[in-house]
């Protein structure tokens, strides 16, 4: 019970995160709560209006002209509770709907400052249910759950207080069943708060699910997989409807709780305020007034629980929202960093070794290396560390302090803009945007001229390609660049690359999927770029990288060999065996075509 309370403690204190936009937002927030209460004391002021026409009734004394003045100021006070009714709308809700765009807007701008650590942590099915339906459920709460509180509020103080003015024994007698329902909405809602938590994490899963299935729908076809997805799809569903339910069970009691309560105090007020009317205690009026003003209070009672579901579930939603927006990226700039060098005359890697987060071998292991403006090439086995290597050089991890230095300068007291700023990376996993080819390549530099452009894709071998297409530069890629082939994708990444003009091109296996002799082709066109500027290629294929300055061999995280290529022919006898083992694959695919032809 200590442990769920402690939870509940710390997800109230969430609400903190709201603080900045109560400060931006006061003056509104302000007027629209004021324009609120105008219209509940409006409304307040006309049962006062009926028990003196049905008092005036009683005693003989009414005529038509009274009581079309009565009626006059009934019309003017529902005039005016219109007016205020409309600006308390326009404020409260507006604002809510303030808060979460600028929620959102917080959170994508946070989530993009995050790294990769975290990204391994998180789904995007998630964090997209973060930014839809976490979000949806703190609008509602913050409009109109807080308009339902502060009218409940309100309208039961007033409604009160008049009804106390007119007969205080009745108005105990009217309450009796409040403390009950209070009971049992602070019970229920608990049980709220744990079973939408959960609904919550079912809905980022089932999101998670639909995205990885369409973002993958080419597999699933060629593996004929369709029945099985959406029976997976269909159970994942149906969790989430059960959960769903089980939310719906302790919904669905808050309210008639809350009716009921509300009805028990009404047969009350019927049966003793009747019995006061016909006693003389109160006049007709007074009874009159009092039914009125128990009908006001009888909404907030009603109302108390679908206030405590909405508070609950924006509360939880809140939470959720506020973790990821306390988690810190693992990379950060040292309090006072270094200028950025004038000139970047090489890199030096002394001694590094690196472990990932969580994993207790390490992914490399004391490398040494110096690089220099020119071609340098990374081959080795599958897991060697050849992807890692390129991680640590763009930056992507941490790394202890005097393993990697940016022109004789420490990497870690230089700011990560200014490193990254250095760098133009091609990973192996290529994404593209659902946007044009021309879009997709200027990513990193949307100012480029269409002779940039074009230029960028035909040292990438891709130009001739692009203007053969129907629409040429302007042509949609589609999700994920799916009208593409693999090569096509890769050397558009490429040719994004490129487009940068930076002083050091990482090209981490980015060019698997192209056929070798375009390889070779593109690799030729880089050296011509390359002037003066560092480029490290990786690469499963020992026969495009004949022709690099230098190349290195890793075998479990570490640097076994390094030369130029005919040195580690002589050398290395992976590299050989890899060298002679592809050659003679492409010999013998070279020999079988020319027979078939």
């Amino acid at each position: 019970m200590s442990l769920e309370l402690g939870e509940q403690k710390g997800t109230w204190q969430s609400v903190r995160l709201l603080v900045p936009s109560f400060r931006q937002y006061g003056l509104r927030l302000g007027l629209g709560v004021l324009s609120l209460l105008a219209v509940d004391f409006l409304q307040l002021f006309i049962p006062r209006l009926i028990k003196a026409a049905v008092d005036e009734l009683e005693r003989g004394k009414a005529s038509q002209a009274g009581l079309l003045r009565y009626a006059g100021f009934i019309l003017l006070l529902a005039l005016g509770i219109a007016f205020f009714r409309f600006g308390w709308r326009y404020l409260i809700l507006g604002y809510s709907r303030l808060l979460e765009r600028d929620l959102r807007n917080q959170l994508f701008s946070h989530l993009l400052s995050l790294d990769r650590i975290f990204y391994q942590r998180r789904t995007t099915g998630e964090l997209m249910s973060l930014s839809s339906n976490d979000l949806s459920a703190v609008q509602l709460a913050c409009g109109m759950g807080f308009v339902a509180m502060v009218d409940a509020v309100v309208m039961t103080i007033a409604s009160i207080l008049f009804m106390i003015y007119i007969h205080p024994g009745l108005t105990l007698i009217a309450v009796i069943p409040m403390p009950v329902l209070a009971l049992f909405t602070r019970k229920l809602s608990g049980r709220l708060h744990h079973r939408f938590k959960k609904v919550q994490e079912q809905f980022s899963e089932l999101t998670e699910y639909a995205r990885t299935s369409l973002a993958s729908i080419r597999l699933i076809k060629a593996y004929t997989q369709e029945k099985s997805q959406t029976g997976r799809f269909a159970s994942l569903g149906e969790v989430y409807i059960k959960d769903n339910l089980r939310v719906a069970r302790v919904e669905g009691l808050l309210s008639p709780i809350s009716g009921t309560s509300a009805n028990i105090s009404m047969l009350l007020v019927l049966f003793f305020g009747g019995r006061l009317t016909i006693l003389g205690v109160i006049t007709t009026g007074d009874f009159v007034a009092f039914l009125a003003y128990l009908f006001l209070l009888t909404w907030p009672m009603m109302a108390i629980g679908w206030v405590a579901n909405l508070f609950q579930r924006g509360i939880t939603s809140l939470a959720r929202i506020q973790a990821v927006l306390e988690e810190r990226p693992a990379l950060k700039d040292c309090p006072h960093t270094l200028p950025p060098p004038p000139a970047l005359e090489g890199i030096t890697i002394s001694e590094l070794t690196f472990t990932y987060p969580g994993q207790k071998q390490a992914a490399l292991t004391n490398i040494t290396l110096e690089i220099r403006p020119g071609l340098l090439g990374v081959v080795g086995r599958t897991g060697s560390g050849k992807s890692t290597l390129c991680y640590l050089l763009a930056r992507l991890y941490p790394v202890p302090d005097a393993m990697i230095f940016y022109a004789g300068q420490d990497i870690n007291r230089l700011s990560l803009a200014t490193v990254r700023g250095h760098i133009a990376y091609v990973p192996q996993d290529v994404f593209l945007f659902s946007d044009t080819i021309r879009a997709n390549i200027a990513l990193g530099n949307p100012r480029a001229s269409q002779t940039q452009i074009e230029n960028a894709a035909r040292i990438a071998a891709i130009h001739e390609e692009i203007i053969a297409m129907a629409e040429g530069y302007e042509t949609r890629v589609g999700e994920r660049g799916i009208n593409l082939s693999g090569g096509q994708r890769q050397r558009l990444a490429l040719a994004r690359a490129l487009l940068l003009d930076r002083q050091i091109v990482i090209i981490d296996d980015g060019l698997s999927a192209v056929d070798t002799e375009t390889e070779q082709t593109i690799i030729r066109r880089l050296a011509a770029y390359l002037k003066g500027r560092i480029c490290l290629i990786v690469s499963h294929r020992v026969a495009p990288l004949a022709d690099a300055d230098r190349i290195i061999v890793l075998e479990l995280g570490r640097i076994v060999a390094q030369g130029g290529h005919e040195e580690l022919l002589k050398s290395s006898p992976f590299y050989a065996f890899i060298h002679a083992h592809q050659t003679s694959a492409t010999s013998i695919i070279t020999n079988k075509c020319v027979g078939d032809a």
